[in-house]
């Protein structure tokens, strides 16, 4: 027999009404089976609302790119095998000549974005980076320019002694067009201090998404977990989010992934599975009630996981990804072009539907 306030509790989520903290630690507790039914009931009354009816049938997908314009950084992340520092042989910073290949090739895919993301390099100039922006809008106007995460941003305002208001604003003149979401981690500082000490603080990193959602610029939202914190930790960094979002409003969608322990410093006693990994994108489904959009990360999980994900909450499978560098330094690696994703999202039972990074519909 359902306890009274179980009962009471799957109500409210299937109402699609707001769970506290607590209410969320007994979801989480749940079977796997019931939680997911539970954040796919909170995916098809988002989805409604984004696209009528028909969007409870639909999965979107990008087409885009991961561009790293260099691996130098110094904050020397413990959960990172990506970074390099530039007395290491392999460090690098694209030239434009490279960079303009990889556009091509992305452009002659059908592509319609770059995830564009690179360390925290202490010399470039500010200067460097504008034309980097400019180079791309003028001779790439069709792809959208989803660059730089708050860590970055931060770092730029610091290094080059400009209110962060002031940096976002002229990347935004320049060619920026959103925000991505990385570098968020756990939103919780005793976490951050113990896997990435040198990296911006909780606050800081909200500050950087006040500031660009006011701006006008849309942005991502992500959690990396499975390393040190605990499950009360990542209902914080949801609880965090979901504030932000009340008061701002520009995230267009959440995605979480599980730490990928490989090549890394950070060591942990085990590896997350997929049932954790499953199981804390159904509670996000359900926590961010105002978030539209949830992807599924089949770049860490895998392509079945990936599919499996959308019976958990996901209504998105991410992108075809042409090129990534940061997971797979870490030892994972999967590759799934247009064709295959779109297999993926029918096998599964749904629609497939290209999108752009305002999840307008492309196709």
């Amino acid at each position: 027999m359902v306890a009274l306030s179980e009962k009471s509790l799957t109500e409210k989520v299937l109402a699609g009404e707001r769970i506290s903290p607590a209410e969320a630690i007994e979801l989480y507790r749940r079977p796997l089976a019931e939680l997911g039914q539970l954040a796919t009931a909170r995916r098809d009354l988002a989805k409604a609302s984004s696209y009528g009816n028909r969007g409870r049938e639909i999965v979107t997908y990008i087409i885009d790119r991961n561009i790293n314009y260099t691996n130098v950084c110094n904050v020397y992340c413990k959960f990172c095998a990506f970074y390099r520092t530039e007395k290491d042989e392999d460090h690098y910073v694209l030239s434009r000549e490279q960079l303009d290949q990889k556009l091509d090739e992305l452009s002659a895919a059908g592509g319609v974005q770059i995830l564009m993301q690179g360390g925290h390099h202490p010399k470039l100039s500010f200067e460097w980076y504008l034309e980097l922006l400019r180079h791309i809008r003028e001779k790439y106007p069709q792809i959208n320019i989803h660059g730089f995460s708050p860590p970055e941003l931060q770092h730029f305002a610091s290094l080059f002694g400009l209110p962060l208001r002031e940096v976002i604003s002229q990347f935004k003149e320049a060619g920026l067009g959103s925000v991505p979401g990385g570098g968020g981690e756990i939103l919780v500082d005793r976490v951050r201090d113990r896997i990435a000490p040198l990296k911006c603080k909780s606050d800081a990193w909200l500050e950087v998404m006040q500031t660009a959602h006011e701006l006008g610029l849309k942005s991502s939202a992500t959690m990396m977990f499975g390393h040190v914190e605990t499950i009360e930790d990542r209902i914080e960094h949801l609880g965090r989010l979901r504030d932000q979002q009340d008061k701002s409003g520009g995230f267009t969608a959440f995605i979480c992934w599980t730490f990928q322990p490989e090549n890394t410093v950070l060591k942990v006693e085990r590896r997350t599975g997929v049932t954790e990994y499953l199981r804390t994108q159904a509670l996000a489904r359900i926590f961010l009630d105002n978030f539209p959009n949830v992807q599924s990360s089949w770049v860490t999980q895998g392509p079945d996981i990936g599919q499996v994900a959308l019976k958990y909450g996901a209504n998105d499978f991410g992108s075809v990804m042409m090129e990534e560098n940061v997971v797979s330094s870490a030892g994972t690696s999967f590759r799934l072009n247009a064709e295959q994703i779109e297999g993926l999202i029918r096998d599964a039972g749904y629609e497939p539907r290209r999108r752009n990074n305002w999840y307008e519909l492309l196709n």
